[in-house]
């Protein structure tokens, strides 16, 4: 195995909570001496590479991933484009998920949706539907999420209570496989799926 290749996987995967040391020594066997020589091979690599978008940064003692700061406008702009204009529904299913059960961290979205949803937070994070709101007491201290006041108006919410009702949807038994928008067709299900079933536009926050 390609360790430099299979940090870089990892450090993809983790998205913005990031790895820390610990735990990349942990994954990848290693020692930290190696570890360190490694993160610093490959900092070196796209910084240095005019043709990657890429860098990798450091915060809190953790290690991540992140775009480099001369295309931050880019992204920008793209966020709220046409090219971008409509939530697909994995985002949807992701921005559910928050709404119903905010406050979590982007592994408990990644839990509840069985893969990883770095991409579609930060997409969600880009078009203000949600925001860091603190982080949380456990090891490494990951991001927690919820709605933004943004998400409430688009929606026509005065509170989050006015959501519709839809607990029973997060009922999973152990090992089963879960998707939000793949439940047995009645009434009620569809009525309350079709909130987050918008083909509208989303249009730029102000």
């Amino acid at each position: 195995m390609n360790k430099k290749g299979a940090l870089e996987s990892l450090l993809f995967v983790a998205g913005d909570d990031g790895l820390s040391m610990d735990e990349i020594t942990s994954l990848l066997e290693t020692t930290p001496l190696e570890a360190q020589n490694l993160l610093t091979e490959m900092r070196a690599s796209h910084n240095d590479n005019i043709h990657s978008g890429l860098t990798l940064i450091e915060t809190r003692k953790r290690y991540q991933l992140a775009t480099k700061r001369e295309y931050a406008e880019l992204i920008k702009m793209y966020a709220v484009s046409p090219f971008a204009t409509h939530l697909s529904q994995a985002a949807l299913e992701t921005l559910a998920i928050i709404a119903y059960k905010q406050p979590l961290t982007r592994m408990e979205i990644d839990q509840i949706r069985g893969v990883q949803s770095a991409g579609l937070v930060q997409r969600l994070l880009l078009r203000g539907l949600i925001k860091e709101i603190g982080r949380s007491e456990t090891p490494g201290r990951p991001i927690i999420y919820g709605t933004t006041d943004y998400f409430m108006n688009y929606f026509g919410l005065t509170t989050i209570d006015d959501l519709p009702n839809v607990d029973e949807l997060f009922q999973m038994q152990d090992n089963e496989s879960f998707d939000l928008f793949d439940f047995p067709a009645d009434e009620d299900t569809d009525n309350q799926l079709a909130f987050f079933k918008t083909d509208s536009v989303i249009p730029e926050q102000e």
